[in-house]
């Protein structure tokens, strides 16, 4: 294929294999979003994943959680912790697993899952300091921002090794490259992966357009939690000025998410410990 000519869409159609989400995680999709099925029942599809059932109940037992009591069951769990949170790490634990397994020489996997579930963390922090709703979904958002990432470097790896070459390490610089060398960003890619997923519209746009929150039509709040999250990323990360980075927060992400700078800051002081008990368990 001429990849001058190639698409996010084309790209994620033509590495179906590499993208796919297990069938677990649609079956207890489907199942929270119908009135009929109980947290049992839930407990019971997931226990035929042994390896997700591990998972599940090592999260709800972490520190991440805190519950004063050991959850030895699923069903326990699940009403504890709720059928979106539920939701939520299934599908985090699961793309995970599934991305861990696409070949690739062209980054550490482990500083990219940092990067990832840190973000997750600050959108989730960031938004529940703003209280909006359904704050596990910025969580879910932030994680994925950068799947396309990984099919991008696996699919194209020339291309992929002239821009990370040109890039010189700021990872700032590296959208820019991508629109110019490939007409489009790993952003546009996650997106397409996540429409292909059938997630929600949500999900879909505000990691497409978190490198432009204000592109953004529907999901702008959120969209703009994501840009939030990630540009703070940078301060943990890269040792950028924390003053420059909220230098860099424009007056309309302030007054959509309605955070002030004290909130800001409370949430970088908090999100290192979360990431520190969240990674090894999702990782």
């Amino acid at each position: 294929m001429n990849q001058s000519n190639i698409t996010p869409e084309q790209l994620v159609k033509d590495s179906f294999e590499l993208v796919s989400l297990p069938e677990l995680y649609f079956q207890v999709d489907e199942m929270i979003g119908d009135p009929r099925f109980t947290a049992d029942d839930i407990g019971e599809l997931i226990i035929s994943d042994p390896a997700m059932t591990a998972k599940l109940l090592k999260l709800v037992n972490s520190a991440f959680y805190g519950f004063p009591a050991k959850i030895e069951t699923l069903t326990r769990a699940i009403t504890i912790v709720g059928m979106d949170e539920l939701r939520s790490l299934i599908l985090g634990s699961s793309a995970i697993y599934e991305f861990s397994k696409i070949p690739n020489d062209l980054l550490d996997m482990g500083d990219f899952w940092m990067h990832s579930i840190h973000c997750g963390i600050l959108a989730k922090l960031l938004a529940k300091k703003g209280h909006v709703l359904h704050a596990e979904r910025l969580f879910i958002a932030g994680l994925l921002h950068e799947l396309g990432s990984l099919l991008i470097y696996n699919k194209l790896p020339d291309q992929s090794r002239e821009i990370l070459s040109a890039a010189n390490g700021d990872r700032r610089l590296i959208p820019g490259l991508e629109k110019e060398l490939l007409g489009f960003t790993h952003a546009d890619v996650t997106a397409a992966i996540l429409d292909k997923w059938a997630l929600s519209p949500i999900l879909v746009e505000s990691t497409k357009f978190h490198l432009e929150p204000e592109q953004a039509i529907e999901s702008l709040l959120e969209t703009h939690l994501v840009y939030l999250a990630n540009l703070l990323c940078g301060v943990e990360e890269n040792g950028d000025s924390i003053q420059g980075a909220l230098a860099e927060i424009s007056s309309e992400t302030w007054s959509l998410t309605g955070l002030s700078e004290a909130d800001v800051l409370a949430v970088m002081e908090e999100a290192p410990e979360q990431l520190t008990q969240l990674f090894g368990f999702m990782v």
